[in-house]
């Protein structure tokens, strides 16, 4: 979740495809439309069956398997992580929040925050090998030139139940197994720990200390260059991780019973650690592991604990350390990334919020885990409603009521006063006499056990719901914290907390307040901080479990699609109309669709909207008209205008280069073009009828001109002899240079080429010394005309086989289609010939310019008109 401190354009995504963006940052979603059958709808909203979640799966398929793996509901971004280059943290680098790139961000405001939180916070689950266990809301603070200044963190309900116990498959905080595995020998030493992780219980419950993909060693290089950029002293990092070293030799502390049923330390070495590493005085750590302090009017009173609940005392103090190590640690990061400007800053809010996960034991943390995403899946309906109905008041439509599921019930379910689960359960906490998993789930029958949404069975408490499902899973007697008492270890904590002068040094869980009721608050406190802000919604998936490019394990993607509450979502954004735009944007896309509107439109914008979808014909069901916006109720409305749009908009740009607006039609005109040729080629070599192609594939035409004419040259010359082969080919250049353009052509096929009218030795001995010796390749008599008098004199055009030979600027030839045919293929130029009617410009010598005018007359003369101009 991010958020916004102003109100704005909404976001945006840059997709991997690079789906359309209009001119306000907003999608295009008209524009993403073309190819929805191959990628599907950019927007869930535009789904026809959008009640079907089947048709919701099969528009995620669709897209990630282009590579487009984010899609909007409305607003909120669903992004399928698509595990190649980046993780959920592509989110920021797809600049979702007004374009800001957080992995520009410096390292003491983003890395370091980030990197210190993961060695302490994040933990290996069945689901992540790099899960977050706790949740984090970060503001960020910008300059006024955009640049981050500042920042600050809060936490919310680290997984202290990890420290002490993990699931088959499952690891203990990272912090643990990289301490051991990266810190120097002289560091273990004085810690007083090895290296080995089987060592210690609390790092082999889940039987997976060694993960292959995770290596613990160099992620301890990570931290501790964290620790050293930031405002941490070499003494801070001393006590830092001798509290963590403290925990595992809780963990390895043993309890025997002593002659009278009491709780004694069997092992004495790992209680001496823990006194040297926490500075903490050995007597009273060994009564507060052993002994329950009651307090009775103005008595203390120590009770001795027995084995089991030693045990619980002992777990209880390993969480109490790690947890408020966690914070300790919070609140010194905060420190280094407080801004100490007090100028007014602009403020991004980053909410990141814990993995949901429905497991078949569920942790008292993930009980609150739960309830918090419940809450939020509650704030999210609520400002989707609100926006919604906002937005219909400020357009002056008329507001429609939109049943869903309000899981307000499974909230108020949990947090009432004096009625819910949580109040039931700091009751049943600080009541007297023992409570025990049995009275507790009594308690709960007797109170909520006609709610809808709550049944208890063999120690099991479900709460139903349609997005979040919890269920907790107590196990009394089986010497690990059961269903949702906190109360076993609420007691013994509230010792320790004393002891170890941690935040209460008087005492007592009654003056703490339950653990689940801190919770409560400050889940309150942060809804308050949400709803003081514009919230853009991110719901991510993993679209398998092993973390492969690519695969798309629809089992795992739909359970995901139910919890995250889309379909509900989806069904409340499309409870009115598939589709706004101000009538500014629809007017410039879909004018070209009316011919009042085309190509121009002079009157106000939704008068211009009026007209053209009442000339594409919409009907009174299908569209509301607000202030600024037109409202379109169903996607196959939007679709069917889009569909027209798209072939008469690839006409309108038809003569441009080949781009996206005019690509499909250019294709289509090609389609057309080409098939109609197939039925038009010419069919011998002669023949010099071209269909004529449209503009943009003039080029292409002439190139399969070409080779059409030079397949059929192949095909006719096949068994001819070599003179009437290049007999052929003068032909097919003659056909080419005079086909349409000459009178006369059509008569010259039938008469032969000569190689040449005159040979070598009829040729006059001063022309041959004129030419020098040079190859002649063709000569033919002509008549030249005087330029003065312009009286006809006998001449000789020669051809060589690099020069022409020519008697004046006008010759008369009685051979002329030969004898252009001949100077076309010397000079490898047939395209330079210009064949032209009535006049025609030249130039003689420099900078003396005319006009030729040609006209039909009784006999072949050329004299220059009354007007002066040169006539032949």
């Amino acid at each position: 979740m991010g958020l916004e401190p102003s109100k704005g354009a909404h976001s945006k995504a840059i997709h991997s495809q690079k789906e359309e963006v209009d001119e306000n940052g907003e999608a295009n979603m008209e524009g993403a439309l073309i190819a929805r059958d191959k990628v599907g709808v950019q927007d869930f909203v535009l789904l026809d069956s959008h009640t079907s979640e089947a048709a919701f799966l099969n528009n995620l398929r669709k897209r990630y398997q282009e590579n487009l793996i984010y899609t909007y509901i409305g607003s909120l971004l669903v992004s399928v992580n698509p595990y190649q280059e980046l993780d959920i943290y592509t989110v920021t680098q797809m600049k979702l929040y007004r374009g800001v790139n957080f992995f520009e961000l410096p390292p003491h405001l983003y890395a370091i925050a980030d990197n210190a939180y993961r060695a302490f916070g994040n933990a290996k689950t069945l689901r992540n090998d790099n899960s977050s266990r706790f949740g984090k809301y970060m503001d960020i603070q910008f300059d006024f030139k955009g640049a981050p200044v500042g920042g600050h963190i809060l936490s919310y309900l680290i997984e202290k139940s990890r420290v002490v116990h993990q699931n088959h498959g499952e690891r203990n905080f990272h912090i643990f197994y990289q301490l051991l595995e990266g810190g120097d020998k002289d560091l273990l030493c004085w810690l007083g720990l090895e290296r080995n992780p089987q060592k210690y219980t609390y790092l082999i419950q889940g039987r997976c200390a060694k993960v292959f993909s995770i290596n613990d060693k160099n992620d301890w290089k990570i931290v501790r260059k964290a620790f050293s950029i930031i405002d941490f002293t070499e003494k801070d990092i001393e006590h830092l991780f001798g509290i963590v070293a403290s925990v595992l030799h809780l963990g390895n502390i043993q309890f025997e019973e002593d002659s009278n049923g009491h709780a004694i330390i069997r092992d004495g070495s790992q209680i001496k650690w823990i006194s040297k590493l926490l500075g903490a005085h050995l007597s009273i750590l060994q009564e507060a592991l052993t002994h329950r302090k009651i307090e009775a009017r103005s008595e203390e009173v120590l009770s001795p604990l027995n084995v089991d609940l030693a045990f619980y005392a002992r777990d209880a103090v390993a969480k109490a350390i790690y947890g408020r190590t966690f914070t300790w640690l919070v609140n010194k990061i905060n420190g280094s990334l407080a801004n100490k400007d007090s100028t007014q800053k602009t403020v991004i809010g980053l909410l990141d919020i814990y993995g949901f996960e429905v497991l078949d034991t569920n942790s008292f943390e993930q009980f609150c885990i739960n309830y918090c995403n419940e809450k939020l899946q509650q704030l999210l309906i609520e400002m989707t409603l609100k926006a919604e109905q906002e937005e219909y008041e400020l357009e002056g439509i008329e507001w429609e009521p939109i049943p869903y599921f309000n899981n307000k019930i499974i909230c108020d379910l949990v947090e009432q006063k004096h009625k819910g689960i949580i109040s039931i359960l700091d009751e049943e906490c600080l009541r007297p006499g023992e409570a025990t998993d049995l009275s507790f789930l009594e308690k709960l029958e007797e109170k909520v056990g006609d709610h809808a949404h709550f049944v208890t069975y063999a120690f099991t408490l479900c709460i139903l719901s349609q997005t979040f499902p919890s269920q907790i899973h107590g196990r009394a007697g089986e010497g690990t914290i059961s269903a949702l008492s906190q109360r076993e270890s609420n007691g013994p904590e509230g010792i320790i907390i004393q002891c170890l002068m941690l935040e209460n040094p008087t005492g007592g869980w009654g003056l703490l307040g339950g653990v689940a009721t801190q919770f409560k608050n400050s889940l309150t406190s942060l809804i308050e901080i949400l709803m003081s802000k514009e919230p853009s919604y991110i719901r991510c998936i993993k679209p398998n479990e092993n973390k492969e490019p690519g695969k798309f394990d629809d089992f795992l993607i739909r359970h995901q699609v139910k919890y995250l509450g889309l379909m509900e979502h989806l069904r409340v954004r499309r409870a009115g109309f598939a589709y706004r735009r101000k009538y500014e944007l629809f007017l410039q896309r879909y004018k070209c669709l009316c011919p009042a509107t085309w190509p121009h439109w002079h009157g106000s914008a939704v008068e211009g909207v009026e007209r053209l979808i009442k000339h594409i014909g919409y009907k009174p069901e299908e569209y509301k008209l607000g202030r600024t916006k037109i409202f379109i109720r169903f996607p196959k409305t939007l679709f069917a205008t889009e569909d027209a749009f798209e072939f008469i908009n690839g006409f309108i740009n038809r003569k441009k280069p080949l781009c996206p607006e005019n690509r499909d039609f250019v294709r289509l005109s090609q389609y057309h073009y080409l098939m109609k040729l197939r039925d038009h080629l010419p069919k011998n070599v002669l023949d010099q009828s071209w269909l004529q192609p449209p503009s943009i594939l003039e080029e292409t035409s002439e190139m399969l001109r070409k080779i059409c004419m030079r397949n059929l040259v192949r095909k006719y010359c096949r068994g001819l002899t070599a003179e009437r082969k290049g007999q052929l080919q003068q032909k097919v250049v003659t056909s080419a240079v005079f086909s349409g353009k000459k009178e006369g052509y059509l008569e010259s096929l039938s008469q032969p080429f000569l190689d040449t009218r005159l040979k070598e030795n009829d040729l006059n001995p001063k022309v041959l010394q004129l030419i020098r010796g040079e190859n002649i390749k063709y000569v033919t008599p002509v008549i030249k005309y005087d330029r003065n008098g312009f009286k006809a004199r006998e001449r000789l055009l020669v051809l060589t086989q690099s020069s022409a030979y020519v008697g004046d600027v006008i010759l008369q030839c009685e051979h002329v289609f030969e004898v252009v045919t001949k100077l076309c293929i010397l000079a490898n130029k047939q395209s330079l010939v210009k064949v032209v009617k009535g006049s025609l410009r030249f130039r003689v010598g420099s900078g003396k310019e005319g006009t030729m005018v040609f006209t039909v007359g009784p006999e072949p003369q050329v004299f220059k008109d009354k007007t002066g101009q040169l006539t032949v």
